[in-house]
């Protein structure tokens, strides 16, 4: 529970763009008037433009959202751009008691709110029919696998049909909802045998791309050519001409959506239509109103000012990424936030919970396992103390923090703290205003996740670096080294050589060697064991000072002694091979023994992967330490 106020949850994605930040603050609005809090449920979904994004696990979170926590849910499943996104959040709301009314499009099992799109289409083309007189009228569609596509071509036939005039007008041409297609819409309908008096596009993005595309083409519109958007955007207000368009009332859209909840609420059936009914806007691009050039030349001041506020916010948002960068424990998250998270809007509460398991850990570090429902604050912002203090982690109610004797609407925003592999948590922002955060607040959260996802995965490397040190040590205490000289014995090297090569990450060269002391048996029977075993140190001691590049050497009895090495080369073997030569010599010229310390070895380099067999490629050394030593002089094969 936030407090005894009736709380509504609202499911929708891109929260931040032009046409749903003014939808958050109706809904804002119109739940006020209500006495309701909301809580919004935020998806990014698919960001980008040219190169594209898509974190597959952003909502995971929705499998911890208790929704009988809530007294009615909102779902703007249009602002999904992944199907499986809104497939996923659908399916979850099925599961609700509660009220859930779809306000963007037709949900089976849900209450609808429908928006009227087929008389706002029809009343701009007999706007242009009618009042402008207009005969030849082309249309400029989304593309067409799309319901509202579908919907406003359909209407465009038939009113053309009731008028007297050819179905498809002046032409067809099937775009993209969005700018790309603009100029090779102005080449379509430029080519026409009759170019078109007007031209009715099936959304603003579209209708802008194209006024931009005719305007290259030195075409005056409205003068030469009346154009006509959809759906009313703010970017359609501000483009100059002006666009003439169809707005979807989104004041109408929230009081409709609150007033169904409330009647529905108190046992009551709908007593309002369950429809949205869109307005007209004519205005300069079909020649219904002029330029206002004092007006225009005040909103250029406005867009110059947006501009040079845009450019302080970006480089903020810089500024934060380093700050962020440098943060290497969790518990600095927070004062790193106060002083960076200034360019997104005033807030008056910031929240970051990390999901937790069974035994406490958090979703950042690398034991993390068997996540619950618990989530712990790791970044709390609360400056006005409107909030009761969590220390721990706990099952928090509909994932908001209680208030502490607050009876006032509360409008919160949720967003899942993610990255490519995990969900981490969920971020929760409280405004000081009705309005929504800007899209700077998006990049925060995103840098956020990485730096914990920086954390969680230097937690990992810790970790993994503390089991090797331990299982190590275990190993020197379980004697994997050989009691004469010092060095891993065949249990050891084994072992750690095993270790390694399962370590590969894809392919890598490796090498192994066997190196075979000379004349072991003749220093024996003629000087005794106890000159033996020194000798076999010796030797032990020669090769260990020859591996400076990582080598695991082990003995693997009597007089052998073998070598494993990641990461190696030709220049790297070489270098050995001319050290281990280079010592040999040096020790017998300095040394009174009556014997010398000579050594055959082989050598086999290759690249392999973490399946590669050692026994196989120690083998091979073997073989050719074998050859080296039958090629010294007076020396017997093996029988």
């Amino acid at each position: 529970m936030i407090n005894s106020l009736k709380t509504i949850a609202f499911f929708g994605c891109s929260l931040t763009s032009r046409y749903r930040e003014g939808l958050c603050l109706c809904f804002n609005r119109a739940a006020k008037k209500r006495n309701m809090n909301i809580v919004y449920f935020n998806s990014l979904g698919r960001i980008g433009e040219n190169n594209t994004e898509f974190g597959e696990c952003e909502l995971d979170i929705i499998d911890y959202i208790d929704l009988d926590e809530f007294d009615g849910i909102i779902f703007d499943g249009e602002g999904y751009n992944e199907n499986i996104m809104a497939e996923k959040v659908i399916n979850k709301l099925r599961e609700a008691k509660c009220p859930v009314i779809s306000i963007s499009g037709h949900v089976e099992g849900f209450y609808n709110i429908d928006f009227e799109d087929a008389s706002g289409m029809r009343r701009l083309i007999e706007h242009f029919t009618d009042f402008h007189h207009h005969t030849r009228i082309g249309f400029m569609s989304g593309y067409l696998t799309h319901p509202d596509a579908q919907l406003r071509l359909k209407v465009f036939r038939s009113v053309m049909r009731e008028k007297g005039l050819p179905e498809d007008g002046a032409g067809v041409f099937e775009g993209d909802f969005w700018f790309h297609k603009g100029e090779e819409a102005a080449d379509f309908f430029l080519s026409r045998p009759q170019i078109p008096q007007s031209i009715v596009c099936a959304n603003d993005y579209m209708a802008i791309a194209l006024i931009s595309a005719l305007k290259l083409r030195g075409i005056r519109v409205p003068n030469d050519i009346a154009v006509s958007g959809f759906d009313g955007t703010t970017e359609g207000k501000q483009f100059i001409p002006h666009l003439t368009s169809v707005t979807r009332e989104r004041e109408d859209i929230a009081e409709k959506a609150m007033s169904l909840l409330m009647s529905l609420q108190n046992g009551e059936l709908p007593n309002t239509e369950l429809f949205v009914s869109p307005r007209t806007i004519f205005d300069q691009s079909c020649g219904c109103k002029v330029v206002d050039f004092e007006i225009e030349a005040k909103n250029l001041d406005d867009v110059y000012n947006d501009v040079r506020l845009f450019g302080y916010c970006l480089n903020d948002a810089e500024a934060a990424m380093l700050k962020l960068n440098k943060v290497e424990q969790l518990d600095k998250l927070e004062d790193t936030f106060r002083k960076c998270g200034t360019n997104f809007g005033d807030y008056s509460a910031f929240f970051l919970f990390l999901q937790t398991d069974q035994n406490g850990r958090l979703s950042c570090s690398s034991e993390f396992d068997n996540p619950t429902n618990n989530f712990m604050p790791v970044i709390w912002i609360d400056d006005k103390n409107t909030y009761e203090k969590l220390n721990d982690s706990a099952n928090i109610s509909c994932l908001i923090p209680n208030t502490v004797d607050s009876e006032i609407p509360h409008f919160y925003y949720i967003m899942s703290s993610y990255c490519a592999e995990k969900m981490f948590g969920y971020a929760l922002i409280e405004m000081k205003e009705d309005d929504i955060f800007s899209d700077f607040y998006n990049i925060f959260i995103l840098n956020l996740s990485v730096t914990i996802e920086r954390l969680w995965k230097n937690d990992n490397i810790n970790k993994l670096y503390n089991q090797q040190k331990e299982l190590y040590e275990k190993q020197m205490v379980l004697s994997i080294h050989d009691e004469l000289t010092g060095i891993f014995n065949r249990r050891g090297f084994n072992e750690f050589s095993q270790k390694a090569i399962k370590s590969l990450n894809g392919r890598s060269m490796i090498c192994t060697m066997v190196i075979d002391m000379d004349g072991l048996k003749h220093i024996n029977d003629i000087y005794g064991h106890n000159e033996g075993d020194f000798a076999i140190k010796t030797t032990a001691h020669i090769i260990t000072e020859c591996c400076r590049s990582g080598e695991i050497v082990g003995r693997a009895g009597g007089d052998e002694f073998y070598i494993y090495a990641s990461d190696y080369s030709q220049e790297k073997l070489e270098a050995f091979n001319c050290e281990l030569e280079r010592l040999c010599e040096e020790y017998n010229e300095n040394q009174d023994k009556p014997y010398r310390i000579e050594m055959s070895y082989g050598s086999y380099l290759c690249e392999t992967d973490k399946d590669g067999s050692i026994e196989d490629f120690l083998k091979i050394s073997d073989a050719r330490m074998y050859e080296q030593k039958m090629s010294k002089p007076g020396r017997k094969k093996r029988q």
